[in-house]
């Protein structure tokens, strides 16, 4: 399997257990990794064959600037199931950060990381 690696989207986003940050926001970063066969692509040189990175970009963007979650377990999610509706896609890590987290005498970081992949129902699941 080979992968993609998208670093350091940066958006500003209304995620945050306190009032003030789905009000005010905050500066948000987030890195994917994108899990696919290219191997197509790499013979055919053809953006057809691939997928397109503008529009992962915009995705990640999308949801980082609309969601108003608490939780960023509950944000890096959502981009993980976005990002697995993109058909070439078969498993994403995300790895998401707040740049500035508003905790008195803190001045890091915090950041989760999620792996995601697609879930390949076969014709005879389910059957006894």
């Amino acid at each position: 399997m080979d992968c993609i690696h998208l670093k350091e989207i940066r958006c500003y986003g209304y995620t945050g257990a306190l009032p003030e940050e789905q009000v005010l926001g905050q500066w948000f970063e987030v890195d994917v990794s994108l899990w696919l066969d290219l191997s197509l692509a790499g013979q055919s040189d053809r953006l057809s064959d691939t997928l397109d990175y503008c529009n992962v970009i915009a995705v990640v963007k999308q949801r980082v600037q609309t969601a108003r979650y608490m939780l960023l377990e509950r944000l890096a999610s959502a981009i993980a199931e976005a990002i697995l509706q993109f058909q070439p896609v078969n498993q994403v890590n995300v790895r998401l950060t707040k740049c500035a987290a508003p905790i008195p005498d803190f001045g890091g970081k915090i950041i989760i990381e999620m792996t995601r992949q697609k879930i390949n129902l076969s014709p005879t699941s389910g059957r006894g």
